[in-house]
């Protein structure tokens, strides 16, 4: 018996933040699967315009482009104007077709990608965290939780086979809930700062520096004013003078508040997994694993049992903002691939 005739349609893939844009070529076929080419990756800071990025990207590819555009945006996705945090772009969704001289466009938010990615991803390219050591359920809800320059939350809801569907959501804005004295020092510290303290303010790359500073006053030590790239770099690597114990303990005290951030939001969504995605979570991904993560992840109290049913994963996609937006793209129009 044959089955039905497997057919590809190219399209732009596009994931814009505030440093860098990229830009690769998807294929989709109608079976579902989506390739990558090798991303185009433009410093945003260097160009007027997304538009004018476009072109250097297409001048890059022999000036001829496919008529189909998906676009992840590091913002919110609004009908008319869409302004980006940190960087000066604008783009206007209603122009998008003429200045690009494509035929259709999807834009989603640069999150609502990640999930699409985690629902796309294969087997092998997940990291096993905690939890049951087996493949993320076929039914049911999925979390994703991704720390960066903030604190990205989204889920997606499985049915059985291949369907699913994305839902965005400001799950980082949450409230924080310290579980020890340690914590209640950093949030001490975060609320002479701010009248609410959020997950993300504890759960995100920039949070880090506060974590080093209420740690260090803590023990009555002196330390340098450092940005959140050196306190990383301090805490995982070395950094340029060596191991910095005190960047170290703040990393590993990172890793404690993302997995109660991660249980709670994975017992608010009723989830029956978990993905962690972002750049920051899999560059920490050995600290994750031998840190306490796992442990604070299930420590929901009367809920312990039920947590420990969940398997947490770690996706290890490239690029899972340009693997999201042509997965998104490829739903939305699966009908007409």
């Amino acid at each position: 018996m044959v089955g039905p005739e497997i057919t590809t349609r190219d399209i732009v893939a596009v994931d814009i933040g505030g440093t860098h844009a990229r830009f690769a070529i998807a294929s989709i076929k109608n079976d579902g699967t989506v390739g990558l080419s090798e991303p185009v990756t433009l410093k945003t800071e260097a160009f007027a315009s997304f538009e004018t990025a476009w072109g250097a990207f297409r001048a890059q590819m022999g000036g001829d482009l496919p008529r189909d555009v998906a676009m992840a945006v590091a913002g919110r996705v609004n009908p008319d104007i869409i302004r980006f945090t940190n960087n000066p772009w604008i783009i206007r969704p209603p122009l998008i077709e003429e200045k690009l001289g494509c035929n259709r466009h999807l834009i989603v938010n640069d999150f609502e990608a990640v999930a699409h990615a985690a629902a796309r991803a294969s087997s092998d390219e997940f990291v096993h965290l905690t939890g049951p050591d087996q493949d993320l359920p076929d039914t049911g809800t999925i979390s994703v939780v991704g720390p960066g320059t903030g604190l990205g939350v989204a889920y997606f809801w499985r049915k059985a086979g291949d369907d699913y569907r994305v839902q965005a959501t400001e799950g980082g804005h949450g409230d924080f809930a310290p579980l020890d004295a340690i914590e209640d020092a950093i949030l001490a510290r975060l609320r002479k700062q701010l009248t609410r303290v959020s997950n993300e303010r504890v759960v995100s790359g920039p949070a880090i520096v506060d974590i080093y500073h209420a740690l260090a006053a803590l023990e009555g030590r002196a330390v340098h004013e450092l940005d959140d790239v050196a306190v990383w770099s301090a805490g995982v690597s070395g950094g340029e003078n060596g191991r910095d114990s005190l960047a170290s303990a703040a990393v590993d005290r990172f890793c404690l508040a993302l997995g109660s951030v991660a249980g709670d939001i994975a017992l608010t969504q009723g989830a029956n997994g978990v993905v962690i995605a972002g750049g920051l979570g899999y560059r920490i991904r050995d600290t994750l694993l031998s840190s306490g993560f796992a442990e604070r992840f299930k420590a929901k109290g009367r809920f312990a049992s039920l947590m420990a049913t969940m398997p947490v994963k770690l996706i290890s996609h490239p690029q899972p903002g340009l693997f999201g937006a042509a997965a998104a793209f490829s739903q939305k129009y699966f009908e007409d691939l």
